[in-house]
């Protein structure tokens, strides 16, 4: 739990779900894996929570909700975003429906804060989000759920009953006894580190109930190419509209279902001792897409590995490097000698210069986009 964040892209951490398992290559350096496994290894929200392995600490399919943290953002009176389960998977299958009500919950009770959301495991937070419709009320029973949580967790936190009613209003509840969903305050996203990974998760997130929908690009792990959901895409049809126009409500042609978009994009490359090299046209593909189809974009680091204008604290000094040939990564060790020039026009080397030095400026740009807040 923090009250502030390192984060470029946030401004807190809410540790209410911890614990995980690997998934994809996205996960195989995760450092709240490591993490949890060195030097929070006895803390009571990660214990137990990894096995130890040749490669380090590894998530052991286990998770932790950490009910003494529930409330956390209720005290925080200050308007944040907040990334919610930072170190581990919301939608992890761990997790029950019961305990997601209880979080949605308190989100519900917070609309002063943007609640950021990030998962490898779109499709059951579809499940979630879509819920179970129910003839009898005639409308998805998920909200209705999530709302009684809300009213329970107001009153056992010693708020008053008009309190909850100016929350209620504050998140669209118009007239009161409609419950909004989904609920303006909360972003939805999920982990694309390759081409493969977009191809699986964006769709899924595309077809999910949200008011704000990004996608997290880190570390990126090889070329991604995103165009065709940067525009209004059709879940139904799982196709682009003709055109592209980039916005919401409009209605697809075939199936007339209601259409869907990417808000935000934020890439980012990896760091830590076993970081993997992200070549700079990757994120510069990623850049322009975002840019041409009109959707905020945030550069949120190189990591370990940067382009020689990022590297400068190398210069004359022995340093790894890593060129793209081939469909892969060549690494060699180059002496001080062969290091005592600028390095701006050696790319595609990449040069070890650790995340301090390489920053975040791509072509010397910082990038520091959000999307805009809807109403």
């Amino acid at each position: 739990m923090a009250d502030r964040s390192l984060i470029e892209w946030t401004d807190a951490t809410w540790q209410i779900v911890t614990g995980c398992s690997v998934v994809s290559p996205g996960c195989t350096n995760c450092y709240a894996m490591k993490l949890a496994g060195t030097r929070l290894r006895n803390h009571p929200s990660r214990a137990g929570l990894t096995v130890d392995s040749k490669a380090g600490p590894v998530w052991n399919g286990q998770v932790r909700f950490n009910a003494q943290w529930l409330t956390q953002p209720l005290r925080w009176a200050r308007p944040r975003r907040i990334f919610v389960a930072a170190h581990g998977d919301l939608f992890h299958e761990g997790v029950t429906d019961d305990q997601l009500d209880q979080i949605f919950a308190v989100m519900a009770l917070c609309p002063q804060h943007v609640f950021q959301i990030l998962t490898k495991r779109p499709e059951r937070m579809r499940a979630y989000l879509t819920g179970e419709f129910s003839p009898g009320l005639g409308r998805n029973v998920r909200p209705h759920l999530v709302w009684q949580q809300a009213f329970a967790v107001n009153k056992a936190a010693g708020r008053s009953l008009a309190t909850f009613t100016r929350t209620l209003e504050a998140q669209g509840c118009a007239p009161r006894n409609e419950n909004p969903w989904p609920l303006p305050n909360i972003w939805l996203g999920v982990s694309v580190e390759d081409q493969a990974r977009a191809d699986e998760r964006v769709p899924v997130l595309l077809d999910t109930p949200a008011a704000v929908r990004w996608i997290s690009a880190e570390p990126l792990l090889g070329p991604i190419d995103l165009a065709e959901w940067l525009g209004s895409w059709c879940p139904c049809c799982r196709r682009p509209l003709l055109g592209g126009q980039h916005f919401e409500g409009r209605t697809c042609g075939t199936c007339h279902s209601r259409t869907a978009r990417i808000d935000w994009g934020v890439f980012g490359g990896e760091s830590g001792p076993s970081a993997r090299p992200m070549h700079p046209d990757w994120v510069r593909e990623g850049r322009d897409q975002f840019a041409a189809a009109g959707v905020s974009f945030l550069f949120k680091q190189w990591g370990e590995w940067a382009p020689g204008e990022n590297a400068q604290n190398t210069i004359g000094r022995a340093v790894d490097t890593a060129d793209w040939f081939d469909g892969r990564w060549d690494f060699q060790r180059l002496s001080a000698a062969s290091c005592a020039d600028q390095h701006i026009d050696d790319e595609p080397t990449l040069y070890r210069a650790g995340k301090k030095a390489a920053g975040r400026r791509l072509d010397g740009v910082l990038h520091d986009g959000f999307p805009e807040a809807r109403s």
